[in-house]
């Protein structure tokens, strides 16, 4: 009789999780969410309506005043895109520039991350647990104690011992965007091998055995089957490394300089807001620019990102 009341209480006790869970999809949970969701967005919804609103109004009152007088005019982005005075922001060329550093500093990391990932997760070779290791101390490296070598490496090469191994790149104009690339990609490649190979170190090795007993060479198994399995994780590192190359100032700043030539929307905005922090019309339009196009990428592939960042967490 005591076992059986035992195993009775035992079926209607709720674990940990689950008591976690109801908590969190309650009601006054997600009344909190609802509050933390309106009062994160209440910026960006006041930023977007300060760009829009004529130049008088946004120099004398507040956004929140727009419902009483609303207003509205696309003039401060033709101004900010496309403007030819010296006070208007010009940032369409910038716009350009932060789209060609952008696309090949998130391309080159994603497909040299995904070829270590796969060698380090299902090539037996000696040393892969150190490399692994290795890789994984190289994320807690600021990238700022990189930046006086690097710059060293581009401007005058390695030299050994008085011989140099490696010529200075001496790039200049558009060229200089290939350092961009190649300093971002040095920064990335930690995270995206570590990210990348979690997700694939959790694929069941009988589907490789599989592949490999039919007869399939790496690259076609990485290809047709790991690729496929592993979208999530490479989505999340591609929205990861977006956000942190388009919003970049530091990098692209040293080594493609501040020139319209090849410097990107944040070394203009950083420039406007120290030169014309009264053109408020001008800052908050160029401020939406270079937000607008993170928030689509990041929106149209959340579900990715979020899959992704929990991959390799559950395993069963």
């Amino acid at each position: 009789m005591t076992t059986l009341t035992q195993t009775v209480a035992r079926a209607g006790a709720v674990t940990a999780p689950q008591r976690v869970r109801r908590r969190l999809t309650s009601r006054v949970a997600s009344a909190v969410a609802i509050v933390i969701a309106v009062l994160w967005t209440t910026p960006t919804f006041g930023l977007l309506l300060s760009s829009l609103r004529p130049e008088d109004q946004i120099k004398s009152t507040g956004w929140w005043t727009f419902f009483s007088d609303p207003q509205l005019t696309l003039e401060n982005y033709q101004q900010v895109l496309f403007g030819t005075s010296s006070s208007s922001g010009q940032m369409a060329s910038f716009l350009i520039n932060s789209v060609v550093i952008t696309i090949p500093s998130v391309l080159l990391p994603l497909a040299l991350a995904t070829f270590a990932a796969y060698a380090l997760a299902w090539l037996p070779f000696r040393g892969r647990e150190w490399i692994y290791i290795g890789v994984f101390a190289l994320q807690i490296v600021p990238l700022q104690m990189a930046l006086v070598p690097l710059l060293s490496f581009f401007s005058q090469g390695v030299d050994v011992f008085g011989v140099q191994v490696l010529p200075a790149w001496d790039l200049e104009g558009p060229a200089r965007f290939v350092q961009v690339w190649f300093a971002h990609t040095c920064f990335a490649l930690p995270l995206g091998i570590f990210l990348i190979h979690n997700f694939m170190a959790e694929l069941p090795g009988e589907l490789m055995e599989a592949a490999r007993v039919d007869g399939a060479s790496h690259g076609t198994v990485l290809r047709k089957l790991v690729l496929p399995l592993v979208g999530p994780a490479l989505a999340s590192f591609g929205i990861f490394q977006f956000l942190w190359v388009w919003n970049d100032l530091l990098v692209a700043l040293i080594f493609a300089g501040g020139t319209a030539e090849n410097a990107p929307m944040t070394v203009r905005l950083a420039q406007m807001a120290g030169t014309k922090g009264n053109e408020w019309q001008r800052l908050t339009s160029g401020a939406f620019v270079s937000v607008i196009i993170p928030l689509i990428v990041f929106l149209s592939m959340q579900r990715y990102f979020v899959r992704g960042l929990l991959a390799g967490s559950v395993k069963g």
